[in-house]
């Protein structure tokens, strides 16, 4: 098993702010809105900086996507910032009118998502945006692991034309991808070559996956391990020629099992390559209050839930 190691730990939200900063002092059509949480989407350094570009809506986010739609045909290009709860489930419509339907060049950047928000619990916890915004005809979702991944995929998403939806997190997570990494849409990114299974992971379960081959690999185990940033469009490529040489499959995300990452794949694999596959995700229930590491292990989301994830995928193999 490859070593991964990492310096210092930091939180994804804080990538999009250094990303959406720097974007600022290099696009000048980067335009940045907030709806009332500035400094818990890490926008304050940018709001500093360019006042003139930065716009605070209030607790109004369905006319800060209005607005932001709107802005788009002067061409500037808009980066709206609040809870992924607040970002998809309560604009949803807006979204799906203005941005997905007009094909608007909005990226709609998502914080504290999954149940890692923590002690806020269920009602501002989110676990079904993944599937609520990849069914929208024209949205891109993506969903990076790390400071740094974010950091470039907030800067890479201003290079695309089209609706973004980019889904990041609140707590501290390794920070072990390249500083200087160059950010490829819809790109898979191979991180451990292996033979007996394919993990296909994305956002915080990226970490929790590289610790359960590890924990894999002393039982003998050779595990392919692949980050999945970009849910939509899927590399279905990548997923195929793993899978092929490994004969089965399991899939790790914070979001529920219906409507995200594993299904997406489930989809591929059933048109392509009918493969044993195993879900690692929330089991179809809301969340509740708690510490994210509470939350993770109550709900499944762990380093041992992947490794007996993979032990049952690879039973089911061999029968």
């Amino acid at each position: 098993m490859k070593d991964f190691p990492y310096t210092e730990s930091k939180d994804t939200r804080s990538g999009f702010g250094a990303g959406l900063l720097e974007l600022g002092r290099t696009n000048p059509n980067v335009v940045a809105l907030c709806a009332d949480l500035t400094g818990s989407l890490k926008m304050d350094a940018f709001q500093k900086e360019f006042p003139e570009r930065f716009f605070q809506v209030g607790i109004a986010e369905a006319n800060m996507i209005g607005l932001a739609a709107g802005m788009t045909i002067g061409g500037k290009i808009p980066f709206t910032g609040t809870f992924a709860n607040f970002s998809t489930g309560r604009v949803y419509d807006q979204i799906r009118q203005s941005v997905a339907y007009s094909g608007k060049n909005v990226k709609i950047c998502a914080s504290h998502a999954g149940l890692t928000l923590g002690e806020d619990g269920a009602t501002h916890q989110i676990l079904e945006d993944v599937g609520m915004m990849k069914m929208l005809p024209h949205m891109t979702v993506i969903n990076p692991c790390d400071f740094n991944q974010t950091k470039a995929a907030t800067m890479a998403i201003a290079d695309f034309e089209g609706p973004v939806y980019l889904r990041f997190g609140r707590p501290v997570v390794p920070n072990f991808t390249p500083a200087d990494q160059k950010f490829e849409i819809g790109k898979a990114l191979m991180l451990n070559e292996g033979t007996d299974v394919t993990i296909l992971a994305t956002g915080h379960l990226v970490w929790k996956s590289i610790l359960a081959g590890k924990i894999l690999a002393e039982k003998g185990i050779n595990a392919e391990i692949i980050n999945i940033h970009t849910i939509k469009p899927l590399d279905a490529r990548a997923i195929l020629e793993s899978v092929r040489k490994t004969g089965c499959v399991v899939t790790a995300e914070e979001h529920q099992y219906h409507g995200g990452l594993g299904e997406s794949v489930a989809r591929i694999l059933s048109q392509e390559l009918p493969t044993p596959q195993e879900f690692v995700a929330v089991q179809d229930t809301f969340g509740e209050s708690g510490t994210p590491d509470q939350l993770m292990e109550k709900y499944g989301l762990t380093e041992q839930a992947i490794v007996a994830a993979v032990e049952k995928v690879i039973s089911r193999k061999k029968q």
